[in-house]
């Protein structure tokens, strides 16, 4: 365990010289020990001659680059946490530091105190790693699982955003197509070409919009941005999750219908990115369970102390034997290439740490709820 005097001390990595020496005086007013360095070559010489417990890489530097960084860090000091920098957050680059043993990643620019959070949180770990090495093994083993979760989502998302996608256009290329024909018309008088004009942009603003609106939520959920935990809107939440999973649905003949109770107040403090996470994967199920015409409910209601949001489909239910094991990471009931069987369980790990719980309400013949309660503030 730390003292309360125990801090920190740090390497800093970054390519951009002034970034560098203002983030790097930031954190020593934090009273953080900060050594510093411009490129990886550096960098690794550094740790070789000076104690350091975390490792704050930025990803693209030219040369040797962060990932390469991090490999050779794990390699030579594997008892060093590292969080990385990049402003280039794609989900490649995350998959390639967790490879590796990262501790964590932040995007620029970046806040100084998240950054200061991540890097205490690191500390704690690698102290920790010392007297426990199953718990470090198990918190690692829980990352990989949320990303290879949600690599499953994206690919089933992204046949159906493709299909959906489709739609705005093809609704562009007949009003431009349309529009080209009726400019080339030579009875066409110049008032009808006005008209023809109004309608066609109108018709060709609408389906932009909507495309962008299926691209804007898709990449919300495809992109993993830093965990900020904010004021978060159940309703607008479950309002973009059931637009996201409805194409699918409906191609099945499942309607996604979401509902707010009258006088719930919708407003948590939590983390919209993972709470979109675990809300997806629960209507995903619910579609998947049911198969072919039916009806899911996301219901979001609550309390003073604490928020509700159920998913509750009106398929064949749980089978009773599996109820108690449905949260066992790898366990699934679905035919085998039609899930990894982690969603359930990462989803719960998700929302313990975000401090709720997942409920089940299991009708066998008749349907399931997923019921996740979530507390108003996190604590």
């Amino acid at each position: 365990m730390t003292g309360e005097s125990v801090r920190p001390r740090l390497l800093l990595v970054d390519d951009e010289e002034d970034f560098l020496l203002s983030l790097g005086r930031r954190l020593e007013l934090r009273g953080l020990p900060t050594l510093t360095a411009t490129n990886g070559p550096d960098a690794l010489g550094i740790l070789n001659d000076n104690p350091v417990d975390v490792v704050v890489l930025d990803v693209r530097m030219p040369g040797m680059d962060g990932i390469e960084v991090l490999r050779r860090i794990k390699e030579r000091h594997p008892r060093i946490e590292v969080v990385m920098l990049t402003g280039h957050a794609d989900l490649e680059t995350a998959l390639e530091g967790m490879r590796f043993g990262f501790f964590d990643y932040l995007t620029k620019p970046v806040q100084l105190p998240q950054l200061v959070e991540k890097i205490e949180d690191a500390f704690r770990r690698r102290c920790g790693e010392q007297a426990d090495e199953h718990e470090v093994f198990t918190d690692k083993l829980q990352q990989h699982m949320i990303v290879a979760d949600r690599l499953s989502s994206l690919g089933e998302l992204a046949a159906s955003i493709a299909h959906e996608i489709n739609n705005p256009l093809a609704v562009i290329s007949e009003s431009a197509g349309w529009l080209r024909s009726v400019a080339g018309r030579e009875s066409t008088t110049k008032s009808e070409l006005e008209a023809s004009c109004e309608r066609a942009l109108d018709k060709i603003e609408s389906a932009i919009d909507r495309a962008v609106r299926i691209s804007h939520n898709f990449l919300r959920f495809a992109r993993a941005p830093d965990a900020i935990v904010r004021e978060v809107d159940l309703g607008a939440l479950a309002a973009e999750v059931g637009d996201l999973t409805s194409k699918t649905a409906a191609n099945a003949g499942i309607e996604i219908e979401v509902e707010t109770k009258p006088g719930t107040d919708c407003s948590i403090v939590s983390d919209s990115y993972q709470l979109r996470q675990v809300l997806l994967n629960l209507v995903t199920n619910a579609v998947q369970a049911i198969g072919n015409d039916g009806r899911v409910g996301i219901v979001v209601g609550g309390d003073r102390s604490e928020a509700q949001i159920e998913v509750v489909d009106d398929g064949p239910g749980i089978p009773e034997e599996h109820v108690e094991r449905v949260f066992e990471p790898f366990f699934t009931t679905k035919e085998e290439g039609r899930g990894t069987g982690l969603g359930l369980a990462v989803s719960r790990g998700i929302v313990e740490k975000l401090g709720g719980r997942i409920e089940v309400d299991n009708r066998p013949g008749e349907g399931c709820t997923f019921r996740l309660v979530l507390p108003r503030q996190r604590g």
